[in-house]
């Protein structure tokens, strides 16, 4: 794909790339902001360096590309930017967001278009990268008979077991959101498709007895985690990653304790997701 106005660097032949020549505190015109949306379509996910972003500009970069999300469980730590949420962890951390592969929020029943992390502060000791997985790629490596399998049926997704008493707020009597989604998803502007289930939200396959679904799944979730599928990015003060939700996993290491790791994520909300055979 041709580019005029930014620069686009592949990570890998899979998956990911580097954008340069953009200024994401910068109203985007038409053309690139058009080309940056070419580029994550193209590549599921994108970063951006150097970057100097306040919690408005990272807002507006995040809202050209749909409606902002405010997330189900975690409290706005940015007075007056709910739709910011905090990334963090340091020495009195139990645990940090996104250990395990995911998708973010698969449990609503229109989970996120994608996630805009923007990183203030890193490890000293160079930890804290994250990996994606592309989703498609995972789901054209399957067999045949596996994809005849997976075709048409639908996993439930929760947010239960992953949201309550996580973030230290009385949520008693809270619901969290659950949803029936397909397990292989179609991209509503690639048409390609790609598995949808992760190790966070999903909980069964619904057409399967449980033993059934938890060995399909324990296979699907392995398949993900091949690392053919796979980028890995090392972050720097002023960096962001912009993922695609609907055709990208990630997971986020925590190789840094007890030192700290600082960002502002934004969330634009999605669709309903779907099958198309």
């Amino acid at each position: 794909m041709a580019y005029e106005t930014i620069e686009v660097r592949k990570l890998t032949p899979t998956i990911g790339a580097e954008i340069f020549g953009a200024d994401l505190n910068q109203e985007l015109g038409n053309q690139q902001f058009q080309e940056i949306h070419d580029a994550l379509m193209e590549n599921l996910v994108i970063f951006f360096r150097d970057q100097k972003l306040t919690p408005d500009q990272q807002k507006a970069f995040g809202s050209r590309f749909g409606r902002l999300h405010v997330h189900p469980a975690a409290p706005g730590l940015v007075e007056g930017h709910p739709e910011i949420l905090v990334i963090k962890a340091d020495e009195k951390s139990q645990r940090v967001a996104g250990e395990d592969w995911h998708s973010d929020v698969s449990c609503d029943p229109e989970p996120p278009l994608g996630s805009i992390l923007y990183m203030h502060e890193i490890p000293a000791n160079g930890g804290g990268d994250t990996l994606f997985a592309n989703t498609y790629a995972a789901y054209e490596a399957l067999s045949e008979p596996v994809k005849r399998l997976l075709d048409d049926m639908t996993a439930i997704h929760e947010g239960e077991h992953v949201y309550r008493g996580r973030y230290g707020v009385d949520d008693r009597g809270k619901q969290y959101p659950r949803a029936e989604h397909p397990v292989i998803r179609t991209h509503p502007i690639t048409g390609r498709k790609g598995l949808f289930v992760n190790r966070v939200f999903t909980t069964r396959i619904a057409q399967l007895k449980r033993n059934e679904s938890n060995a399909v799944l324990e296979m699907l979730y392995r398949h993900i985690e091949t690392p053919e599928f796979h980028c890995r990015f090392k972050w720097q003060p002023g960096s962001v990653a912009f993922w695609d939700n609907r055709c990208a996993q990630h997971h986020a290491m925590w190789d840094y304790y007890p030192m700290r790791r600082y960002g502002h994520r934004v969330t634009v909300c999605g669709d309903k997701p779907f099958y198309r055979a």
